[in-house]
């Protein structure tokens, strides 16, 4: 491993790793060189800290809900007090309560939306506390790296998960507001978009294939290198993206473009102009030509054709 992606003498927090893809990315990390905190909600984490410690690497399991405002500090002084530093937050817990929107629940909304993007806004707020404070002491630019965990269901707006793609979706903004927030302080973040199976997935994307005897093309540990690189010096100029990635496959994704300009002959709008001008613009539109980026669907069949 070059010396620009070694992790060695780094520490990470990693949230939902007990299993799936939060347990592929802790492993990743600590392969790199990385102590890890392993964070779940039960005896999950405590194996996975033990399977890293067996390998020979360093860990420590710290369980609990994410959601909690005080765990990301709690967490984040764990590292510092166990491994001497804390330089690497990957933000992956999350839970599924999907339902259409007319069976959504009040509490199908707020857990998703508890777990997923409070989760996020609360170990992230907890580290940039932590490296802004360090830049302070320093007197310059410090060592941060986040990677949080989007999903192609705000690109899409999944129609049976309105409440995680809207936390995805708002997972994606703080990790943009974390980047320019945070970037004077030489702390970079980004969002990546991961299709893995795991027991949280197993639903949508089934069994593996019995036929393919090499790695799975949706298997967590391909999503695990990409979360070891954005963690390395490496990246160091790679902040505020969203990647998508699975199977062989890594596509970042371009921020949204103006596809037309409409402007009022006189100084403000009126009904009529307005039917006159995006009535006619719209008629005909194909019921795929809208905001949902399903051209990313097109990806799919080269990223999982692996040999």
């Amino acid at each position: 491993m070059g010396e620009t992606v070694s992790l060695n003498g780094r520490a990470a927090v990693v949230t939902g790793a007990g299993a799936g893809l939060g347990r592929a990315e802790a492993l990743a990390l600590a392969a790199a060189g990385a102590a890890v905190v392993v964070n779940d909600m039960g005896d999950a984490a405590h194996a996975v800290a033990e399977e890293i410690r067996a390998a020979g690497g360093q860990a420590i399991a710290v369980t609990g809900d994410v959601s909690d405002w005080t765990l990301g500090a709690r967490m984040i002084d764990e590292a510092v007090a166990n491994f001497g530093s804390f330089d690497i937050l990957v933000n992956n817990a999350g839970i599924l309560r999907d339902k259409m929107i007319f069976n959504l629940t009040e509490s199908d909304w707020d857990d998703v939306i508890r777990v997923h993007l409070k989760g996020h806004a609360a170990t992230s707020h907890a580290a940039a506390v932590h490296w802004r404070e360090k830049s302070k002491t320093a007197g310059g630019p410090v060592y941060g790296r986040v990677v949080n965990t989007s999903s192609e269901a705000f690109l899409f707006g999944s129609a049976g998960q309105p409440n995680y793609s809207a936390a995805k979706a708002g997972i994606t903004a703080l990790t943009l507001s974390t980047a320019q927030g945070l970037a004077r302080y030489g702390v970079t973040a980004n969002a990546i978009c991961p299709r893995a199976r795991t027991a949280m997935t197993a639903e949508a994307f089934g069994e593996a294939d019995g036929a393919n005897t090499g790695l799975d093309p949706l298997a967590p540990e391909r999503v695990g290198t990409l979360v070891s690189y954005l963690a390395s010096p490496a990246s160091h100029e790679i902040t505020g993206q969203v990647f998508v990635v699975y199977g062989k496959m890594v596509a970042l994704m371009a921020a949204p473009k103006v596809e037309n300009r409409f402007d009022a002959a006189g100084s403000a709008f009126t009904v009529d102009e307005l039917d006159q001008q995006l009535s006619s613009y719209f008629t005909g539109r194909g019921k795929y030509e809208t905001y949902s980026a399903y051209s990313v669907a097109e990806l799919e069949k080269a990223a999982l054709a692996v040999d």
